[in-house]
């Protein structure tokens, strides 16, 4: 593991997903599935993430397309509130799973707004 990406990768998850949550992932990982932990943080989050040919509104952007696609409702929700602590608004977002209901299914964008209406609830709710 290159400790310089990993860090850079912890700092920018603990940005986007929140300290709390990637602090509870480590905490929560044993023996198995800490690999994994090391593996997103380093190379999704470290050398993805971290590099400088997309600002990370853009990012978060492209992620609620692809994990709407992907069916992934747990990252979903995830990313949608990463989403907007990146800067991106909520009418962006309804853009982005309207643009996904015409590409990958109108069931994809069904979901994705459940999804979102569930995570505007809850930081409406703080």
């Amino acid at each position: 593991m290159d400790k310089a990406t990993f860090e850079k990768g912890r700092e920018i998850r603990s940005a986007v997903l929140g300290k709390e949550f990637v602090d509870a992932a480590f905490k929560a990982a044993d023996s198995f599935s800490m690999p994994m932990q090391e593996l997103v943080t380093e190379y999704c989050w470290g050398a993805v993430w971290g590099r400088e040919g997309l600002d990370r509104k853009t990012r978060s952007m492209l992620n609620l397309a692809m994990i709407s696609c992907l069916n992934r409702p747990h990252e979903l929700r995830l990313h949608i509130a990463g989403a907007l602590k990146n800067g991106v608004s909520r009418d962006e977002i309804r853009e982005v799973f309207m643009q996904v209901a015409i590409y990958a299914g109108v069931p994809a964008g069904v979901d994705s707004f459940r999804a979102a209406k569930e995570v505007f609830e809850k930081l409406d709710a703080k």
